[in-house]
C-alpha cells in the first residue's frame, strides 16, 4: 500500500469514495454471509447487546434510510428501534435489504457533499464487527481499507480529534486537528487495531503504542 496522507485528501473530496467503500462491502461481505450457517447469526459482536443479525439489521436499516431520504438521528435508542422492527424478518429478507442498501445508498451519499460520508465508514466498520464475530479473516482491514482511512481522516477532523501521526506497517496517516499548545500525538499500531481504536471497539494495550493522547480521545463513533 502506498503512503496515505489524508491532509491532502481533504483538499478535494472524492464523492465516489463512500460508494466504493459500500461496494467493497457488497462484493466481499455478502458472499460470506450467504455461506454462513443461520445459527451463527446469533453470535455476539463487539457492539454491546447486538448479535451478528442485529448489526446487519442496523446496517440495512441505515442504508435504507439513506437511500429513501428517511434519515433519523441514529441515536442508540432509534437504532435499537430499527433493529427491533427487523427481528422477526426471515434472514433472506434481512440480507436482501442489506444488499440493496449497499448499492442504492452510495449515489445518495455522493450527492450529499460529505454530510453523509461517515455513514459509509460506519457501515464498513460494522462489517469488521461481523467478520470478527464470525471468526472471518480481515476484520477491520478488509477491501476498501484505503478509502476507509481517507474517510476516517476527514471524520477525525470534523470531530476535532487531537492531531495524531499514525505509523502503520508500510504507511503513515495523519488524523485529527492541531490543538494549540499541545504537541502532535503518535500512534504505532496495525491496520485492524487502528480502526478498532477509533470505533471504540475493544483493544489490548499490547496492540499499539500511543504517546501524547489517550485512547478515549480517539473514539469517533
Amino acid at each position: 500500500m502506498t503512503e496515505t496522507r489524508p491532509d491532502n485528501a481533504t483538499s478535494a473530496r472524492d464523492p465516489q469514495r463512500p460508494a466504493r467503500l459500500l461496494r467493497a462491502e457488497h462484493d466481499a461481505l455478502l458472499p460470506i454471509l450467504r455461506q454462513t450457517p443461520e445459527e451463527a447469526f446469533g453470535n455476539p459482536t463487539a457492539c454491546p447487546g447486538w448479535s451478528v443479525r442485529d448489526v446487519l439489521a442496523h446496517c440495512g436499516a441505515a442504508l435504507t434510510r439513506v437511500a429513501t431520504g428517511t434519515l433519523h438521528a441514529f441515536t442508540p435508542e432509534l437504532n435499537e428501534i430499527d433493529v427491533t422492527q427487523r427481528r422477526d424478518w426471515p434472514l433472506p429478507r434481512l440480507l436482501s435489504e442489506l444488499e440493496r442498501g449497499y448499492l442504492e445508498a452510495g449515489p445518495v451519499i455522493a450527492e450529499a457533499g460529505g454530510r453523509l460520508d461517515p455513514i459509509a465508514l460506519g457501515e464498513w466498520i460494522h462489517g469488521g464487527d461481523v467478520r470478527g464475530a464470525l471468526d472471518e479473516p480481515l476484520a477491520y482491514e478488509s477491501d476498501g481499507f484505503e478509502d476507509a482511512c481517507a474517510l476516517l481522516a476527514e471524520w477525525t477532523r470534523r470531530r476535532k480529534v487531537p492531531l495524531t501521526e499514525v505509523d502503520l506497517p508500510g504507511t503513515a496517516l495523519r488524523l485529527g486537528v492541531p490543538v494549540p499548545g499541545r504537541p502532535e500525538a503518535t500512534l504505532v499500531t496495525d491496520r485492524a487495531t487502528l480502526m478498532r481504536l477509533f470505533a471504540g471497539r475493544p483493544t489490548e494495550p499490547a496492540e499499539y503504542r500511543l504517546t501524547g493522547a489517550v485512547p478515549e480521545e480517539f473514539v469517533v463513533f
